[in-house]
């Protein structure tokens, strides 16, 4: 195992590298390695087994984006690195994406690792921890973990961080601590207490005891870690001095925005154009329709119904004056961004979600151009990124 400290991340591993955070998060490991003389890492977690979540992707069709599942013909419950990749699913792929390079082996692992070129030519390492070279040799120090309770220690950090009303993505009381993983097939399943690991079978820690394991494997200095990552994090706080490990240090991840060509928008927008607040971007500098709309009161001597009906058309009339309100400040706020406020708002916030978590990596690795400008402004120090397209 190399020496030199190391800047870990990772991603469950996902069809054409979804989604795309998963690209920043590499993109900030390699940074801060680079300021710091330590080697960049990407930790493959290919014995995870949401097939849900490394299958479900979004694609282009007509230019828009749609989304789309692959289906894996393997046994719930298969780790995603022993998921199958065969020229069926890499036809289907390319009619969503485009041509791929063709991965060496069938696997979903072998296809995530072919697109990832592009990062390892620029120094990041991909580390497998279920390469048996690797895992084979700490499962002695596995099974000592197991045999130190460390659900209990789990347990009791749940149920503080619950009562400090922090977030808890992950409940140990809920979800297995270990799992049990056959090697040949891949086929992890969860492993209650006092359950003896069947012959043939490696232990295989749960999320909330898997850093552990990275930091077992790896010489792990620091950590590139999304919010939802970090709150799981915070559960194995008490682990590390039980198991004799020192805890690395944790490097919040940037978001990252790729903008299209020709538009201009700033962190500090984000928010009025996700919301498609344009008023809040560029408010009209002129007169508003709605400043021209003068309401009237219902006559006492029209029957009841009637005037219940007047003013309910007007209620609908002033609503729709608003909407040219809301046309004008869209065309002050084009004048501010350099082009329509709502395609930049599909471009950036499709499914109104932001794009890094919806749009495939892929997009991105296909640019070297795009990946360096992203590097070179992954300073450490700003967490939100914008960069134009290529």
């Amino acid at each position: 195992m190399s020496r030199t400290p190391v800047i870990a991340t990772g991603q469950q591993i996902g069809a054409g590298w979804s989604p795309a955070l998963s690209v920043a998060k590499a993109l900030a490991a390699l940074a801060e390695a680079r300021r710091t003389g330590a080697e960049a890492v990407y930790w493959l977690a290919d014995e995870d087994h949401d097939r849900a979540e490394v299958a479900s992707v979004v694609g282009w069709k007509a230019g828009r984006p749609m989304r789309h599942r692959f289906r894996f013909d393997a046994r719930l419950g298969t780790a995603t690195g022993w998921l199958p990749w065969t020229p069926g699913h890499q036809a289907e792929a390319e009619a969503w994406w485009g041509p791929l390079p063709t991965p060496p082996e069938p696997t979903l692992r072998s296809h995530v690792l072919t697109l990832g070129q592009p990062l390892w030519e620029r120094g990041l390492r991909p580390f497998s921890p279920t390469a048996p070279a690797v895992r084979e040799p700490i499962q002695a120090e596995l099974e000592r973990w197991r045999s130190l309770d460390l659900e209990a220690l789990l347990v009791r950090q749940a149920e503080r961080l619950e009562a400090e009303g922090a977030p808890l993505p992950l409940d140990p009381r809920v979800q297995a601590a270990w799992f049990s993983l056959e090697p040949r097939t891949g086929l992890r399943q969860r492993l209650d207490r006092d359950l003896p690991l069947p012959a043939g079978r490696w232990l295989s820690p749960g999320a909330a005891i898997r850093p552990l394991m990275q930091s077992l494997m790896l010489p792990v200095a620091a950590v590139v870690l999304g919010p939802s990552e970090r709150a799981y994090w915070r559960l194995c706080e008490p682990l590390w001095e039980r198991v004799g490990l020192a805890a690395p240090k944790i490097l919040p991840r940037p978001s990252v925005f790729v903008v299209p060509r020709g538009f201009r928008v700033s962190a500090v927008q984000l928010d009025a154009l996700r919301l498609g607040a344009w008023d809040r971007l560029a408010p009209w500098p002129g007169a508003l329709p709605t400043s021209r709309f003068r309401p009237a009161e219902a006559d006492p001597a029209w029957p009841e119904a009637l005037q219940t009906r007047f003013l309910r058309e007007q209620a609908r009339t002033r609503d729709r004056i608003a909407k040219l309100d809301q046309r004008l400040h869209r065309e002050a706020a084009a004048a501010l961004v350099g082009g329509d406020p709502e395609h930049l708002r599909q471009a950036l916030f499709p499914f109104s979600v932001p794009q890094e978590r919806v749009l495939p990596g892929l997009s991105w690795l296909r640019h070297g151009a795009l990946l360096d400008r992203i590097l070179e402004r992954m300073d450490g120090a700003t967490s939100v990124i914008l960069v134009e397209e290529p």
